[in-house]
C-alpha cells in the first residue's frame, strides 16, 4: 500500500467517475483503476461494488476512508513543508466557515493573515457549522471558524473568539418596533422567519422559543441571512438573527433590533481545529493569529 494508491482512493471515493479522478490527479485511466485493484490486493478486502462501468465504495471502503484521508493529508503537509524549504513558500491552508462567520466576521481576518504570510494560499469552504465539523474531522480541512452553542466537541478543540447572541428584528413600521420589552404571548400571533433547519441559529431559536412556551404557529423558513433581512424589511414578519449580521442595518435605522424575551446566550463565533500533536506551520500560524494577534478590532462593531 503506497501513498499514490490511496491518494486515487480517497479521489474515487469523492463520488466521480474514474475519468473524473483520473483528470484531477493527472493520471490515465487505466492507472487509477490499476492503482484501485493493488490495494485491494495488498489489502486483502474488496473496496468497490462494479456494476456495469459504475463504482460504489463498500462497507470496507467506507472505513478506510477517514485514515486515508488522513494519511494523504499528512503526506500533503510534508510536501508543503518540503516546497517551502525550496522556494520559502509556505502551503496550503484548508479553512472551512460558517455562514455568518464567512459574511460578517473572518474577511477582514483572512485579508490580514494573506498580507502577513504571503505565500500561503487560503483555501476557504462556507457550509452549516456541522458540516464543517465532519469535514475537520476527517481532515477535508485544517481548521474552521464557526457559530456554535458552547458545548463540548469530541476530540476537537474550540476556542470562543466573541459572542454572537440573536437578536429579533422589526421592520421600523411593525407595531412591535416600538416596545422595548417583548413577552411571549406578544410575540406569539406574529408570523417569523426563521433559519432553515441545520443550522446554528435555527436549533438555539427553536431551544429559546420552547423555553419560553412560544409555538412556531406563522412562520417561513429561509436559507440565506440576506434573504431574511430583506424580508423584514418589507415587514414580511419578525426575524430572528445573529448580531453581528444586522449590526449596519440597525445602526442605519432600516431595521430594529430587540432582544429575545428570557434569554440566556450560547451562541460564540468561534475557531475549531482538531486535538493533536503535529499541526502544520501555516495552521499553527493561523490560530496563533486568531487567537492573540487580531488585536481590539474583531470586536470593533462595523459601521
Amino acid at each position: 500500500m503506497n501513498v499514490q494508491q490511496l491518494r486515487v482512493f480517497v479521489e474515487v471515493c469523492g463520488g466521480g467517475t474514474l475519468q473524473e479522478a483520473a483528470a484531477k490527479l493527472g493520471l490515465k485511466q487505466p492507472t487509477v483503476s490499476f492503482h484501485l485493484r493493488k490495494l485491494e490486493e495488498e489489502l486483502g478486502v474488496k473496496l468497490f461494488h462494479k456494476p456495469a462501468r459504475s463504482l460504489f465504495p463498500t462497507e470496507n471502503a467506507a472505513d478506510l476512508l477517514p485514515y486515508a484521508r488522513r494519511i494523504v493529508s499528512l503526506m500533503e503537509e510534508v510536501e508543503a513543508m518540503m516546497e517551502e524549504r525550496r522556494d520559502k513558500g509556505e502551503g496550503k491552508l484548508k479553512l472551512g466557515a460558517s455562514y455568518t462567520p464567512a459574511t460578517y466576521f473572518l474577511p477582514p481576518y483572512m485579508a490580514e493573515f494573506g498580507r502577513r504570510h504571503p505565500r500561503t494560499r487560503i483555501q476557504l469552504t462556507v457550509k452549516k457549522a456541522g458540516s464543517l465539523l465532519d469535514m475537520l474531522r476527517k481532515y477535508e480541512i485544517d481548521a474552521a471558524v464557526v457559530s456554535l452553542p458552547s458545548d463540548h466537541l469530541e476530540g476537537l478543540v474550540m476556542e470562543k473568539l466573541l459572542e454572537d447572541e440573536l437578536k429579533l428584528m422589526f421592520s421600523p413600521a411593525h407595531p412591535l418596533a416600538r416596545r422595548e420589552e417583548l413577552t411571549a404571548a406578544e410575540l406569539q400571533a406574529q408570523t417569523f422567519l426563521l433559519h432553515e433547519d441545520g443550522s446554528t441559529s435555527r436549533k438555539l431559536t427553536d431551544e429559546w422559543a420552547a423555553g419560553i412556551g412560544l409555538v412556531w404557529e406563522s412562520f417561513m423558513e429561509l436559507g440565506a441571512i440576506e434573504t431574511i433581512k430583506e424580508a423584514v424589511k418589507c415587514n414580511i414578519g419578525v426575524g430572528v438573527l445573529p448580531k453581528r449580521s444586522v449590526l449596519r442595518e440597525a445602526a442605519s435605522g432600516e431595521l430594529v433590533m430587540r432582544d429575545l424575551p428570557r434569554h440566556a446566550n450560547r451562541r460564540h463565533i468561534c475557531l475549531v481545529y482538531r486535538k493533536e500533536e503535529q499541526i502544520s506551520r501555516q495552521v499553527r500560524a493561523f490560530i496563533q493569529y486568531l487567537l492573540h494577534e487580531r488585536g481590539a478590532a474583531a470586536f470593533a462593531v462595523p459601521g
